[in-house]
């Protein structure tokens, strides 16, 4: 499998076989269930202290006293009720429990396969227009695989001019204005907005271009060893827009 690199002008002079990974077979199946297992991994365990709800001083009146046999406060007189789920101020009655493992297990071979089925997914052209991401040329080869002086550029300002001359900077507005107000109580726990995914940059590790594409909006620049499916597909959704770099790209035959 073949595919063309681009320079820094968006103009393409030679041709590169990609590696093993993208010859390999597409399952969406199989990374929705291995994105799932890695966001589930990442959850916190969370729950009350086993003594919440049940530090007062009671006592039971007992039957026969025409009230319910409920805890109630010493320091009220006895009349006040505490500590049962159905009084005001009593415990919950079935809280989360902190030692309750919500992650999800997944085959380690399976996790692979469904890391190569990503990486492939890159390259189709329709998956990535189908998963909302805007290109001006409609000729351009995916994956854009771009010649190894992308790894100098710098400055974000360069990056922009770039990614105009490749006829993918839509995306990157795209990304910009789709920032909205997040539904829910999460815009109250410092996760207030949210924005599309635009691009994904992969670039060597020690590439100067790692920060200058990072910082525009919706644009993830990642090194091969710290990739990840969830960076290829977010949220199980395949054909994310892919830059390589060809010194990049080298690095994933084994991958």
């Amino acid at each position: 499998m073949k595919a063309k690199v681009y320079n820094l002008d968006g103009k393409s002079k030679t041709e590169i076989d990609l590696p093993a990974p993208f010859s390999e077979e597409i399952r969406p199946d199989i990374i929705k269930r291995a994105v799932e297992s890695s966001e589930a991994n990442k959850k916190q365990p969370y729950g009350p202290s086993k003594e919440a709800g049940m530090r007062h001083a009671t006592e039971m009146q007992g039957k026969g006293q025409g009230m319910a046999r409920v805890q109630r406060l010493t320091q009220y007189g006895g009349s006040r009720a505490a500590e049962s789920p159905q009084t005001r101020g009593g415990r919950r009655a079935h809280p989360p429990k902190a030692e309750k493992d919500m992650g999800k297990k997944i085959n380690k071979k399976e996790r692979a396969k469904a890391r190569r089925s990503a990486l492939a997914a890159t390259a189709k052209l329709e998956l990535i227009k189908e998963r909302g991401h805007e290109i001006e040329d409609d000729s351009i080869d995916t994956p854009i695989v771009v010649e190894k002086n992308i790894d100098e550029i710098n400055k974000t300002k360069e990056a922009i001019e770039f990614l105009k001359e490749m006829g993918v900077y839509s995306d990157i507005e795209r990304a910009k204005d789709g920032k909205n107000i997040r539904a829910g109580k999460g815009k109250r726990r410092n996760r207030k907005y949210r924005r599309p995914k635009s691009l994904l940059v992969i670039l060597p590790e020690d590439s100067k271009g790692l920060r200058a594409f990072d910082n525009l909006p919706g644009v993830t620049a990642k090194n091969p060893h710290n990739l990840t499916i969830e960076d290829l597909s977010p949220g199980g959704h395949l054909g994310r827009l892919t830059i390589f770099s060809v010194s990049a790209l080298d690095k994933l035959e084994d991958w």
